[in-house]
């Protein structure tokens, strides 16, 4: 059997008794990646893909706040502020060659989203074969917060999330917990964070049952209703509009009701603090992504917005300034308002294909 520890400042990476182990050590940015973390992320899995030792990998955090905030987009920004933009581009590109690779790997990657697992993180956790919450679980898209739109394959998540979920999900980057994760299609079993270190070390020493799925049955529970769910049915009436100004119509009209009413309030409150262009673009995209084939695809088109929107806005530098470099929480965005965006905004950043594709 091999017997490895290949150690990255933030990446852990250790090969023992057939399972492979990637644990983010980056504690003090909560694992954001950078360029090297993905790249070390990226070799570890090619290296196990024809290791006959290696049978399953299992991605998780030495951080028990969580498994990855996102990516470091304060880098990025300062890259793009420079006119960098070959190396902004660069680094999406390996983190969506990253995300493509754990979608499609022909071994069980068992990820654990405990904790923070947002942007960046759920390109992590969101592919995986075996994506498994906790109790601590916060998972998040909150991409149109920092002038951006979600990306690492999410809209293809929110895509697949039952009704419009999807779409509220993406604009108002609202906040999912373990049930909630579960019933939108971005998590599958639920195991509560005092079993997560012997599910690890079952996973290691395995005899029986045979099969990963069977082993972490053993350990699923049944977790609370989602309350997303429950809030489906104004959600779907809301959010199922066709264009953004619409849902925020409707969001208010909803506001008044006796029942919804709080609710409705809160998501028109969330897309009042988003960037106007980012929900145009991100409305776009993930219906967009209901016509595409597949993660890789997505990718695809996730790429090609990223180089559409650093050439039309300038929202995503602000969105960044804002909320994790000044932290004033006060953007700036431009155009200030839904109804300043160009009706063909979301429509022409779908159609936009950069230069240099993702994939040749």
């Amino acid at each position: 059997m091999t017997d490895t520890n290949l150690t990255d400042e933030h990446v852990l990476v250790s090969a023992r008794g057939g399972l492979g182990r990637i644990t983010l050590n980056r504690s003090r940015a909560l694992n954001a990646l950078s360029l090297d973390m993905i790249l070390a992320i990226t070799r570890a899995l090619n290296e196990w893909r024809d290791d006959t030792d290696v049978e399953t990998v299992v991605i998780d955090s030495a951080d028990p706040r969580g498994l990855c905030a996102g990516g470091d987009v304060r880098a990025l920004r300062e890259a793009i502020i420079a006119g960098k933009l070959t190396e902004a581009a660069e680094f999406f590109r390996a983190e969506y060659v990253m995300n493509d690779l754990i979608a499609e790997y022909s071994k069980p990657i068992v990820a654990i989203a405990d904790g923070i697992t947002m942007g960046g993180g759920i390109g992590i956790a969101g592919h995986a074969s075996h994506r498994i919450v906790t109790e601590t679980s916060k998972l998040a898209m909150p991409e149109t917060r920092i002038g951006f739109t979600p990306d690492v394959g999410g809209t293809w998540l929110l895509a697949q999330a039952p009704g419009h979920l999807g779409e509220y999900l993406g604009l108002t980057g609202a906040t999912m917990n373990a049930a909630d994760a579960i019933a939108a299609g971005f998590a599958d079993y639920f195991v509560p964070f005092e079993r997560i270190t012997s599910l690890v070390e079952a996973l290691e020493t395995r005899a029986d049952p045979s099969t990963v799925t069977e082993l972490i049955l053993l350990f699923d529970e049944t977790p609370e209703p989602s309350a997303l769910v429950a809030a489906q049915g104004w959600v779907d009436d809301a959010f199922g509009r066709d264009t953004v100004a619409e849902i925020a119509a409707r969001l208010d009209e909803l506001s008044g009701d006796a029942e919804v009413g709080e609710a409705a309030a809160a998501a028109r409150q969330l897309l009042s603090e988003m960037s106007p262009t980012s929900l145009a673009v991100t409305l776009a995209s993930v219906r967009e992504a209901r016509n595409l084939d597949g993660v890789r695809a997505v990718l695809a088109q996730e790429f090609n917005l990223s180089d559409f929107l650093w050439a039309e806005s300038t929202d995503m530098v602000e969105g960044i300034r804002a909320q994790l470099v000044d932290k004033d929480r006060n953007p700036q965005f431009s155009p200030a308002t839904i109804a300043e965006v160009p009706a063909d905004f979301g429509a022409r950043a779908v159609a936009h294909r950069a230069a240099t594709p993702l994939w040749n």
